[in-house]
């Protein structure tokens, strides 16, 4: 398979998944692995994930500019950005303290994953089924105390295979937040929680960066943009009409898979 094709496929692939509870960051490392796709640093993967920052940005625009221009004049605009900050905290210091640790031990664990993928459905049936009654219904109404929580869940991402959406949404609804209200927050909470990995992780790769890579990132990062554009309404549309029950039963299908072929030492 020629490279720049592999690069639209791992691009597609990553803006079809990071909104999603199912992981994008295990969903490209498996891939890589399989199409024999080589990222030295995680150069690439680093870049396209920018692109679905951006795509989330883009459709959540007029938001976005709404809340800046009215922050010091509307008290709801103040609570949603501070929710928003205060979530953010937790994932910004797990990461910073264990990330090196969890790349160097766990991302070459096709078992680790597979648990992970296999336990976080479990977890998203169990949750579905018994969350409380929801008390709040819109993204913009999360008390800062409920974000912090929630933020806390989100820091579970950093094992490959938990998802940041899925550890934000089932943290969220476990809260007593709607299931379309604890989505969105999810995408508002991955803009600063993803611009600052994304910093992060391309000083930290830095090195690796050549104009020889730039075609395959390019590419990337523009399937990632479109992909990530085309995913985010659907799947909101869905979770309001059959909650994320499917989800959970794919993580558990695909967790069953992986962990079969660690045991047989295929992976």
């Amino acid at each position: 398979m020629p490279s720049l094709l592999k690069a639209a496929v791992l691009g597609v692939l990553q803006g079809l998944t990071e909104f999603l509870p199912v992981s994008s960051t295990a969903h490209l490392l498996i891939a890589s692995r399989l199409i024999g796709f080589d990222d030295p640093g995680g150069v690439f993967t680093i870049m396209i994930q920018l692109g679905s920052i951006l795509a989330i940005m883009w459709l959540y625009r007029q938001k976005i500019v709404h809340v800046v221009a009215t922050l010091p004049s509307d008290p709801d605009s103040r609570n949603f950005a501070l929710s928003v900050i205060v979530a953010t905290i937790p994932a910004l210091v797990a990461g910073a303290l264990l990330s090196s640790f969890v790349k160097r031990v766990l991302y070459a664990s096709f078992g680790v994953i597979g648990a992970a993928f296999f336990v976080g459905g479990v977890v998203m049936l169990v949750v579905e089924r018994l969350r409380p009654a929801p008390d709040i219904v819109d993204a913009e109404r999360v008390p800062a105390g409920r974000a912090l929580a929630v933020g806390f869940g989100q820091t579970l991402a950093l094992i490959p295979g938990v998802s940041r959406s899925g550890g934000t949404i089932v943290a969220a609804m476990l809260l007593g937040i709607d299931r379309p209200a604890a989505a969105e927050f999810s995408f508002f909470l991955a803009m600063p929680t993803m611009m600052a990995a994304f910093g992060h992780e391309l000083l930290d790769a830095r090195h690796n960066l050549s104009s020889a890579r730039g075609e395959e990132i390019a590419v990337g990062f523009v399937m990632a943009f479109f992909a990530a554009l085309l995913v985010v309404k659907p799947f909101l549309h869905f979770v309001r009409r059959s909650g994320f029950a499917p989800f959970a039963w794919y993580r558990i299908a695909f967790g069953i898979v992986l962990l079969v072929l660690a045991a047989a030492g295929r992976t």
